[in-house]
């Protein structure tokens, strides 16, 4: 038997939403309810999202960094790319075995080389297992 401990947009660790759109569905946490299990108080409980989700990052418009956040339900080979316009790769942040939960990765706007980008527009594509979700941001200097 599960209990509902907690539903939120707002992260436990931090106080800050996971997400600044308003399309993301809630993350709620679940565990045992205590039949006899000694569930313990001093222990934090993760937070653990009921789907994947790639949030719009933040700031966008941005410079000279931008933070970009996803959740992911379960353990999983995770890999978050930056491309330009013409589909071009400009630099992979994530290419690891990632544990289920919130995540969050900040771009500093540079290519694979460690060169500063142009101003435009950019896409991060996020690849969990099978999932594919991708999403545009706006460098401006």
């Amino acid at each position: 038997q599960l209990e509902v401990l907690y539903t939120s947009s707002v992260s436990l660790e931090t106080g800050v939403p996971p997400f600044v759109d308003n399309y993301s569905p809630p993350i709620i946490v679940m565990d045992p309810v205590s039949s006899g299990v000694g569930l313990r108080d001093d222990v934090p409980r993760k937070i653990i999202p009921i789907d994947y989700t790639l949030n719009q990052n933040y700031p966008n418009p941005f410079n000279p960094t931008t933070t970009i956040s996803f959740n992911l339900p379960v353990s999983e080979q995770v890999r978050l790319v930056i491309y330009d316009m013409m589909g071009r790769q400009v630099k992979e942040l994530v290419n690891s075995h990632l544990s289920s939960g919130y995540h969050s990765f900040v771009w500093d706007a540079t290519d694979m080389q460690g060169k500063k980008v142009a101003s435009g527009v950019y896409f991060y594509r996020l690849q969990a297992g099978n999932v594919v979700k991708i999403r545009r941001m706006t460098l401006l200097k």
